[in-house]
């Protein structure tokens, strides 16, 4: 009996309790099927390092990654009506809100901070795709015009991550009246002279691509991002033509005069101190930031 006990039953309890390996410890790349070990992954800040290939990054790591010392303080953004239109289709959007904000920990698609880059003040705010595609809503819009009313208050240059699918469909006319909502808070940032730089990345199409991604000073896109208003399958549908290689990628776009400059990811945080300091007004002595380091994120050494 104790043989049983003692050898048998560890053996069959070791069979049937295997040890799980967490899915997410390699990742592929899309373009070259190239296999990434995580933890190098986010040391690269999320590109692929022999392919170069920009993977998508979460707006709180966008944040930590992009500020200095991955310290920055988070601009408060007012709370709107949940579910406005009672909207469903195969679900509830109250549901899909709910697992949306389980799965990225975000109350909405739009993540707004401020403090310093390089030594530049300024106020950024990053659009996380995982959050429903990124869809321009209610919440949404009024993080953005948060942001830049923040910037206006601080006299500091304000910076758009824009990764998007579009407006969301859920809440209807609401989401489509933060278009012209955006672009007034856009024209408010222009008449005080701020700088106002967007970095376009993979994705950024529909109504954010026809509002205020499209209205910066510089426009900035990050290597290979898809960039437009309707899909290229969309597009090839409706026309009946084969589009040229590589369009709506950063690098045609470019070549097309549609942005100002392709830059790596490695590069941003240089480039948009540098362009602050050219367009932005004079900039107050740096002191340090009371905000604390935001835990959870890997910071690049």
């Amino acid at each position: 009996m104790s043989w049983i006990n003692d050898v048998v039953r560890p053996k069959i309890k070791s069979l049937l309790n295997k040890r799980e390996v967490p899915e997410n410890l390699w990742v592929k790349c899309p373009e070259t099927g190239e296999m990434v070990f995580h933890r190098d992954l986010e040391a690269n800040h999320y590109v692929i390092p022999n392919s170069g290939y920009h993977m998508r990054m979460s707006a709180p790591k966008r944040l930590a990654y992009f500020f200095d010392e991955g310290r920055y303080e988070t601009v408060a953004v007012p709370e709107v009506p949940v579910d406005p239109l009672k909207f469903r289709d195969e679900r509830r959007y109250t549901d899909r809100l709910k697992d949306a904000r389980t799965k990225t920990g975000l109350q909405d698609a739009v993540v707004v901070g401020a403090g310093f880059v390089e030594g530049v003040p300024l106020v950024a705010a990053v659009q996380d795709f995982d959050f429903m595609g990124g869809s321009l809503g209610m919440a949404a819009g009024e993080a953005v015009i948060s942001g830049m009313e923040a910037a206006l208050q601080r006299q500091q240059p304000f910076v758009m991550f824009a990764a998007s699918g579009g407006a969301r469909m859920q809440e209807g006319i609401l989401s489509l009246m933060q278009l012209p909502r955006t672009t007034a808070a856009v024209i408010a940032l222009r008449e005080a002279r701020l700088p106002y730089i967007v970095v376009l990345t993979n994705p950024t199409t529909g109504g954010v691509t026809a509002s205020y991604a499209m209205l910066g000073d510089i426009h900035i896109a990050e290597p290979g991002a898809l960039i437009g208003f309707a899909g290229p399958r969309v597009i090839e549908q409706t026309i009946r033509e084969k589009l040229p290689p590589g369009f709506q990628r950063s690098e045609y776009l470019y070549d097309h005069g549609m942005v100002d400059m392709v830059v790596h990811r490695h590069e941003l945080r240089p480039t948009i101190a540098r362009l602050c300091g050219l367009l932005g007004p004079k900039a107050a002595p740096v002191q340090a930031i009371t905000a604390q380091r935001h835990d959870g994120v890997a910071l690049a050494s």
